[in-house]
């Protein structure tokens, strides 16, 4: 017969949305959250009122203690950390650098929760570069973490293909779900002291910089296929966008979802200029691209809410004889 397991002694640090599933899996599970280490509450909103991390919500609701340090400095942070001698401290999108001491203090470690295919798009917003860049497949990885970014070595490792129509939203919520079920995976691999850990190769690394708001400018200069790659990995933050050209001066368009197409329209060559709108009727608003052009599905017009094509046209004087201005064409 079987020894009963001692619950691990987890806290765990995160703080927007991705991290609040595999902190409710690990409440549910037989271990134990004894403290949460989240960032501090942040004024959000047209209002600026100040607003708990998704995280801190979810611990409260369960009844566990909240730690909100501003920065993992000073001496203070580390016995509060200590005061809950836990076994592990598990890592997601926390948000800021674990000191050295911080790694050292469980018996286990420190486990990261990683939104890429590790070695690939280590850093800030590895989601939404792997949208942006093209990928076929993304996943999680859980890594044991160290004093590099994202470095350390993978424990558990899950794929999922990006869809033609995927979102940075939607990937991000399948991935919050899938990073769950590993975290589960992994804290069972503890307890049987079965952990393989795999060091990753270096050679093939990248890296998943942090989101800017220029970041979602539109250049149809590009392939349709970078332009609607780069429309769904920003979506939805920070947003791509693109300046119509009117006489009465370039007016800022957000586009939320496009499709790809690499033949013009009907089969025939467009001989259009990249940004050129080359349709803008009942069967849909296409803008041509450096190659092939997109076929717009959501956007939005300045001061206005997100609305499919056709109710953006209908709401929106768009015509054939109009252009979207390149990054270089506009003047600030």
């Amino acid at each position: 017969m079987t020894a009963a397991r001692s619950p691990l002694r987890i806290v765990y640090m995160g703080t927007p949305d991705f991290a609040v599933p595999a902190l409710q899996k690990l409440i549910e599970s037989p271990d134990e959250v004894v403290g949460v280490v989240t960032n501090p509450d942040r004024p959000s909103g047209r209002g600026k009122k100040l607003t708990p991390p998704p995280v801190k919500v979810a611990a409260e609701a369960a009844g566990i203690e909240v730690y909100q340090p501003e920065k993992l400095r000073g001496p203070e942070v580390l016995e509060h950390l200590r005061a809950w001698n836990p076994d592990v401290i598990v890592v997601a999108a926390y948000g800021q650098i674990l000191r050295n001491d911080v790694l050292l203090l469980p018996r286990y470690g420190c486990i990261n929760i990683h939104a890429s295919l590790l070695p690939a798009y280590r850093g800030a917003a590895p989601i939404n570069w792997a949208i942006v860049r093209g990928e076929a497949e993304s996943g999680v990885t859980i890594m044991q973490m160290e004093r590099g970014l994202d470095t350390g070595p993978m424990l558990l490792k899950r794929k999922t293909p990006i869809e033609e129509l995927d979102t940075a939203q939607d990937l991000h919520d399948r991935l919050a779900e899938m990073g769950a079920e590993l975290i589960e995976d992994v804290m069972r691999l503890i307890h049987l002291d079965s952990l393989n850990p795999i060091v990753q190769d270096d050679a093939q690394s990248s890296y998943a910089p942090m989101l800017k708001k220029s970041d979602g400018e539109i250049d149809f200069r590009k392939s349709a296929r970078e332009v609607a790659d780069l429309i769904r990995g920003m979506n939805p933050w920070p947003g791509a966008f693109a300046f119509l050209h009117t006489p009465e001066g370039p007016q800022r368009v957000k586009l939320h979802l496009a499709r790809a197409h690499s033949a013009a329209t009907n089969g025939a060559d467009t001989g259009a200029a990249p940004g050129e709108v080359i349709r803008a009727d009942e069967q849909g608003l296409h803008i041509a691209c450096g190659q092939g052009y997109i076929e717009c599905l959501t956007l939005q017009a300045p001061g206005k809410r997100a609305l499919p094509v056709s109710d953006f046209l209908n709401g929106f004087d768009l015509q054939t004889d109009h252009h979207f201005l390149l990054p270089d064409e506009r003047s600030d």
